[in-house]
């Protein structure tokens, strides 16, 4: 199966926790928080935007 195939993407996708691959707007909504000010008292975090992909196993996606 070709890696950037369709059927690749959907089952690559359904191995992440909500069900779907990222995608920019992901990244950007998490950017545009974290430089507005109701991020205002968040200081040296690491932010993951991956939909769950480094949860610990055997936690399930939600409803």
């Amino acid at each position: 199966m070709p890696i950037h195939s369709d059927a690749y993407l959907k089952k690559m996708g359904q191995t992440i926790p909500l069900g779907r691959l990222g995608a920019p707007q992901d990244v950007a909504s998490a950017v545009l928080f974290l430089a507005s000010e109701e991020a205002g008292y968040i200081t040296g975090q690491q932010i993951v935007v991956d939909g769950g992909q480094v949860l610990p196993e055997g936690l399930e996606a939600p409803d």
